[in-house]
């Protein structure tokens, strides 16, 4: 069975608990708990979890009332009765949403039945976990959209990095850490699921390349239980990145991260105390934080996912993506395709940028490529997949082909091969056009056809709601504006 087919089986599970009131992001929750039991049967760490506990107890108990307590028992005292830090912090605070007996029993029995290994005997776990996480993340009533990133959009990112073995990662807003589950994953592809390399830096691997930092409890907790069974024993700190705790989050090799959109809590500035700008806004704020946490190196790279209002917000905008080019090459902008994610409308992009070794003058210029002016209206009918990135892929790597990015490309900017490239969508404006510009990175983007010709606007519905989530954010960013004025 393959690992889409199961995660359809635990999906569909749910409608069995509807009249239990268990909310799919509450039963995500659930099967975390439940599956992670299973998990420690499968993979062998039973030892960390009390006797009567074990998965086999539950699923071999007739008495469904004696094992529906002894679960609840089980979550309320898993945190002190185990050794594994591990299992403390996926259990931390658990609580079950379930109400009667015979619906644990169901999802027990459910879980024990399924066959967790395809016919290539590969553990298929995680990629079920996975898909968990994205059918949580397309409930729109479950706010969970906010922690996910679309898979091939994190693919593209990871692989056009292209991490290498070794090197530190960090992604200071984890959501459910797909970021660093996916370039651990790249790792291994390259490298034998780490089997050629020694304890020693097998260890490193599992333990140390990858770590990040979640600040919403529920989200942390699916990153811990996704990270394990993705084989990761990565570090996941639950805390906010913004606050004195993220002064020692620094010295990495790479940042992969899409941060939190929106203004802090009332418009407050940041707690720490280490920014040159601190402002209300959070995108900001994150983005310095990003660029200061790479090694000056010349070689420690991120990719980041931001909104427009980064490219153009004036005051201390301005004055942070003046640093950013000053401190860092930010060699390449996307400008990515409307509403993939997040509310219909917003627009978003991503920055490519290398630390430099020195403090001033790092960008020349700037590379762009228009993935949203002239393209279908992604959705259920248009399915973002990784084929949109084809040509971004071929103009970011000077020739690469998509199929071929994860062997023939390292990672490395080839100028001259970039200015070979040939695509309207491409185009690259230096850094003395950007500076006439008061430093405002809103560019790049090609002539719009649909203005004129009236074709592929969208539903009314959709443009609409579009609207709508423009002037919400203007109204926010006047808001901010003012509270920072008076």
């Amino acid at each position: 069975m393959s690992a889409d087919e199961i995660a359809n089986k635990l999906w569909n599970l749910c409608n069995v608990l509807r009249d239990d009131g268990v909310t799919y992001h509450q039963y995500l929750n659930e099967l975390t708990y439940i599956l992670f039991l299973k998990l420690s049967e499968v993979k062998g760490f039973e030892e960390h979890i009390p006797e009567q506990y074990r998965w086999r107890s539950f699923v071999e108990e007739t008495d469904n009332a004696e094992s529906f307590q002894r679960y609840r028992s089980f979550l309320a005292e898993v945190s002190n009765e185990t050794t594994s830090a591990g299992i403390k912090e996926i259990y931390a605070n658990a609580s079950t949403s379930l109400r009667k007996p015979v619906n644990f029993n169901t999802l027990v029995q459910a879980i024990d039945d399924l066959d967790w290994y395809e016919e290539t005997d590969r553990d298929v776990m995680g990629d079920i976990y996975e898909s968990l996480l994205e059918k949580n993340a397309g409930e729109k009533k479950s706010g969970a959209g906010q922690y996910f990133t679309p898979r091939p959009l994190i693919n593209v990112m990871v692989e056009l990095m292209a991490p290498k073995l070794g090197e530190r990662w960090n992604d200071p807003a984890a959501g459910t850490f797909g970021f660093m589950i996916s370039a651990d994953e790249y790792l291994r592809t390259k490298h034998d699921n780490y089997f050629e390399l020694d304890e020693k830096d097998r260890k490193f691997q599992v333990e140390k390349a990858f770590s990040g930092v979640e600040l919403v409890g529920d989200a942390h907790r699916l990153a811990l239980m996704n990270a394990r069974l993705h084989g990761m024993e990565s570090q996941i700190i639950l805390g906010d990145t913004l606050t004195e705790m993220g002064k020692d989050l620094k010295g990495y090799d790479g940042v992969l991260a899409n941060p939190p959109f929106g203004t802090k809590k009332g418009g407050e500035r940041p707690t720490r105390d280490d920014f040159t700008y601190p402002t209300s806004n959070k995108q900001l704020n994150f983005l310095q934080h990003i660029y200061r946490s790479l090694k000056k190196d010349g070689k420690a790279r991120a990719a980041v996912v931001l909104p427009d209002n980064v490219l153009f917000e004036d005051g201390d905008g301005q004055k942070i993506r003046r640093d950013l080019m000053d401190k860092c090459n930010l060699h390449t902008i996307l400008r990515l395709p409307t509403g993939i994610f997040y509310a219909a409308g917003v627009k978003t992009n991503v920055l490519f940028f290398t630390r430099g070794t020195t403090e001033t003058e790092n960008t020349k210029g700037v590379w762009y490529f228009d993935m949203r002016t002239n393209v279908p209206n992604y959705g259920k009918r248009t399915p973002f997949t990784r084929s949109a990135f084809n040509e971004f892929i071929e103009a970011y790597t000077g020739g690469v082909e998509s199929e071929k990015l994860t062997t023939d490309f390292d990672g490395v900017i080839d100028e001259t091969a970039r200015k070979k490239v040939k695509n309207e969508r491409w185009q690259y404006i230096d850094r003395a056009t950007i500076t006439k510009k008061n430093d405002s990175l809103d560019l790049g983007l090609i002539a719009d056809n649909s203005a004129s010709n009236g074709e592929d606007l969208g539903e009314p519905i959709d443009i609409a709601k579009e609207a709508l989530v423009e002037l919400d954010t203007i109204t926010r960013q006047l808001n901010a504006m003012i509270k920072e004025l008076g």
